[in-house]
């Protein structure tokens, strides 16, 4: 930390109990009583340096006591403060620091210490150290707005704070890679003016590595929420990106608000915990307001923070009891970045006397109907495509399909609640778009539980809970669980059974489709080639493709067997004539016997080569079939 020396003589003060004495062999004529203190010093010294002190020695004086006495009560920092002004007036050291010379700059101007009282006087010499000091690192620019704390008003008053914070706004705003300068102040190695680094004095030749943008995170969580508040505004202003604002905030936050940590990983937790290190927690009242500032400060972008720490914001806000609008606003950050929650950050315990359920479902209610809008509005509720009739896309990589998915998990864990109404959970479940679930299984996985903690629901209850999902939608493992499940309604397994069974005929219709060209199906696999080969899809336009190819080999068979009925007859009737007809029976026959023989042959291989592509297909579908349910 940087410091400089005013003066050069001996120390000449001495301290007894409460008092403090200048022993330069001169009897006292003054005492200035500041606070508890009293200081017993020499009129001249300070009323040629204050012009506050001249008027009040000037006053005292005309009353004709030789040793006359002056009260300071306001004097900012009280009488540590005014020891280091008494040994400036006397022309003693005096060392200036970042963690002194806010408290000095603001008593000097106070007691009116300007240069015309004295040439080199300490308003003069403050206002210097601070400007070509301390405003110019980073670390002393800290340390001084720390101090400012202690003595706000006048601190603001006399424009130190302003200062400090557009210097550290700067700093941290700046490229630390361009200059150099922070490596310096955090503790690194020395630099060469080549950049390479120094031990003792001598380039090791190696390079220090770079800074990231959020270096000076853990160096401004020292400074009180005000001045941070203050600085974040600021660098804000001077247009700092949004996530490096929002990054600083969540690494605030995570220091003074204890609940932020607590549902967090152990490997995260504590390696978090070793970089921001212990801090002296604010009370509860301090905490809600940190909560709500902390809203009003993060710009309402999408990914900006994590949204774990955003759902433990909202849950310290809840316990804190923020204000409606603060958690009205993290329902809603929360909601624009839904898809990127996970199911342990859903379960909120609730904490409302009103209600009895274990999770507070209402929030998620909230927070999914947030998210509902946003994806309207940004167009995202269409999961793909259209063209020629056909969906182009998948589903599955969309935010509302994700959403989909982690909505009917959280119903599956809110679901043995017994105090979870049946409006409720009907509620939350259809709030979801029919077309945001390619498979029902997971709802239907929720419907079942609720139904196993809830059987004293009637028949017409159970119905309605169950209309909820598509039966079509179904895989075939939960239509085999869903046609022996007994606490399913009726007319529910009467519609797995139906669909089922329609799912099973057109799988085995599937298998029973084979293709003319081997050759040519597969160049048509090849042209299918993309992230989807392989799949159900690719496999159901092969088949098609494949009954194509089995009609046209039908059809060639027929002719062939045409053909040969024709060539029999003709030879039938050349019978007639001996010479003509043995020498046909002998060598045209035969001819026309052999090319049909081997036409027959040549289909006889070409069924036998499709007979082995439908046991193929047989047993890709089989391992398909596998495939899918233990996916489902």
């Amino acid at each position: 930390m940087a410091c400089v020396k005013l003066g050069s003589k001996s120390d000449a003060f001495q301290r007894q109990g409460q008092a403090w004495f200048c022993t330069t062999g001169l009897p006292s004529d003054l005492v200035v009583e500041v606070g508890e203190m009293s200081f017993h010093l020499h009129k001249f010294p300070l009323l040629s340096r204050s012009a506050v002190m001249e008027r009040m020695i000037t006053e005292a004086s005309e009353e004709g006591e030789e040793k006359c006495s002056v009260v300071l009560p306001d004097i900012p920092s009280g009488a540590k403060t005014f020891e280091l002004i008494a040994r400036f007036c006397y022309g003693m050291k005096l060392e200036l620091s970042a963690s002194n010379v806010v408290h000095l700059r603001c008593a000097a101007e106070h007691l009116e210490m300007t240069e015309e009282h004295g040439e080199g006087n300490l308003i003069m010499k403050t206002d210097n150290f601070l400007n070509q000091v301390v405003l110019r690192s980073w670390k002393d620019s800290l340390k001084a707005l720390q101090t400012c704390d202690d003595l706000i008003s006048y601190a603001d008053e006399f424009n130190i704070t302003k200062r400090c914070i557009e210097s550290l706004a700067i700093k941290a705003s700046t490229d630390p890679n361009l200059f150099g300068w922070p490596i310096m102040e955090h503790g690194g190695p020395l630099q060469s003016p080549g950049g390479s680094l120094l031990w003792n004095g001598i380039s090791t030749g190696a390079r220090p590595k770079n800074l990231s943008s959020d270096w000076w995170y853990e160096d401004v969580t020292v400074l009180s929420f005000a001045l941070y508040k203050r600085l974040i505004s600021l660098m804000e202003s001077r247009g700092v990106k949004p996530e490096i604002i929002a990054g600083s905030l969540s690494f605030y936050a995570r220091r003074y608000l204890p609940g932020l940590n607590r549902r967090r990983g152990i490997t995260e937790s504590s390696s978090n915990l070793s970089v921001i290190g212990p801090a002296a927690l604010p009370s509860e009242v301090d905490q809600k307001s940190l909560v709500e500032d902390i809203d009003r400060l993060l710009p309402m972008q999408k990914s900006l923070v994590s949204t774990k720490f955003l759902f433990g914001l909202l849950r310290t806000g809840v316990i804190l009891q923020v204000s409606p609008s603060c958690v009205s606003n993290l329902e809603r950050r929360i909601g624009i970045q839904l898809d990127e929650a996970t199911l342990e950050d859903l379960l909120m315990p609730n904490l409302c006397h009103s209600t009895e359920t274990l999770y507070n479902v209402d929030c998620v209610q909230r927070i999914l109907e947030h998210f509902l809008v946003m994806d309207k509005a940004t167009d995202g509720a269409s999961p793909c495509s259209e063209d020629n009739g056909e969906l182009i896309g998948s589903p599955l990589l969309t935010p509302i399909t994700m959403v989909a998915k982690l909505i009917d998990g959280y119903l599956a864990e809110v679901a043995p609640d017994i105090n979870l109404k049946l409006p409720k959970f009907q509620a939350l479940a259809a709030a979801v778009p029919d077309f945001a679930r390619p498979l029902d299984d997971g709802l239907y996985r929720a419907i079942d539980i609720y139904l196993k903690s809830h059987p004293w629901l009637g028949e017409s209850d159970k119905d309605q809970l169950c209309r909820l999902m598509d039966c079509q939608k179904l895989s075939l493992e939960a239509c085999t669980h869903a046609a022996q499940n007994e606490r399913l309604p009726l007319r529910v397994v009467v519609q797995v059974l139906f669909f089922e069974q329609l799912q099973l005929r057109t799988s085995i219709a599937g298998c029973f489709l084979v293709s003319e060209n081997l050759e040519g199906s597969r160049q048509l696999r090849s042209g299918f080639g993309g992230p989807a080969e392989g799949g159900w899809d690719t496999a159901v336009k092969e088949n098609q493709v494949l009954k194509i190819g089995m009609d046209s080999m039908r059809m060639r068979v027929s002719e062939l067997e045409k053909e040969c009925s024709v060539m029999r007859r003709e030879i039938e009737k050349l019978g007639q004539a001996k010479s003509s007809s043995s020498w046909t029976k002998k060598f045209g026959f035969k001819i026309k016997s052999q090319m049909c023989s081997a036409e027959e042959k040549s289909v006889s291989q070409n069924n036998g080569t499709l007979t082995g592509r439908i046991e193929k297909l047989k047993e890709r579908h089989g391992k398909r079939e596998e495939n899918l349910s233990l996916d489902g």
